[in-house]
């Protein structure tokens, strides 16, 4: 058997490797956990993005605090405003601080008030994507136990495969399977396919004079556009 009837043979069982390979990848079983874990992720990212929107509500709020205290001071100078008005003070200046006061005390109650139904939306937010998280978390937990179970069932299969593989590999030469394995990991499938008319049987490129001249000797040859293994059929 010739070295191209060998790695034919070899792609072959490696095809069925393959096609184990692309169902575990491909399977329901493994698409719910990723998307189980892809929702927990950034629900989490989420959660602690509303954390630290609470830090911010906290420092604001204390804020709002601190003016508040402030007006209230302000607002003690009016206690005695009686007395002041008795001994001749301009009731127009007080009256116009009273409202200045009083604006910034209603603008202040707006603040307070805006900012409550923020951190009451944030609040609701947080517990609702807390408890959907936690629940995802378990629902995640079954769905991997799934997954492991589905894996480990293909895994006897590609075992099987692969010991296939291991025993036809001892025939072929390991520098041509060294390239064969390399063109694998850039999943280039088929790997080596049949030349016809001087032109590669995947993508249609002609080959140049000396990749035919080498095929013609029953040797093989790179196709220099989608770079598979080509040989000539015999």
């Amino acid at each position: 058997m010739s070295q191209v009837e060998k790695l034919l043979k070899y792609q072959e069982i490696d095809a069925k490797l393959l096609k184990i390979e692309r169902e575990v990848q491909n399977s329901d079983e493994r698409k719910n956990l990723m998307q189980a874990a892809n929702f927990v992720t950034k629900a989490q990212e989420r959660l602690d993005a509303l954390d630290g929107k609470a830090l911010g509500f906290s420092k604001l709020f204390a804020e709002l605090d601190e003016k508040y205290a402030e007006l209230n001071e302000t607002l003690s100078d009016f206690e005695n405003l009686d007395e002041l008005l008795e001994g001749g003070a301009d009731i127009s200046f007080y009256k116009k601080n009273l409202t200045q006061l009083t604006d910034k005390l209603k603008s202040l109650r707006q603040e307070v008030n805006a900012l409550n139904k923020s951190i009451r939306e944030a609040n609701e937010e947080f517990q609702s994507l807390y408890q959907k998280t936690r629940a995802m978390q378990k629902q995640g937990k079954e769905y991997q136990d799934v997954y492991e179970k589905f894996r480990a069932e293909k895994r006897k299969e590609i075992d099987a495969v692969k010991e296939e593989l291991k025993a036809l590999a001892a025939d072929i030469d390991p520098k041509v399977l060294q390239h064969y394995q390399s063109k694998r990991s850039e999943r280039i499938f088929p790997i080596l396919c049949p030349a016809k008319s001087g032109r590669c049987t995947k993508c249609g490129s002609e080959l140049s004079l000396a990749g035919k001249e080498r095929l013609s000797q029953g040797g093989i040859v790179e196709c220099d556009n989608c770079h598979r293994f080509l040989y000539l059929e015999s």
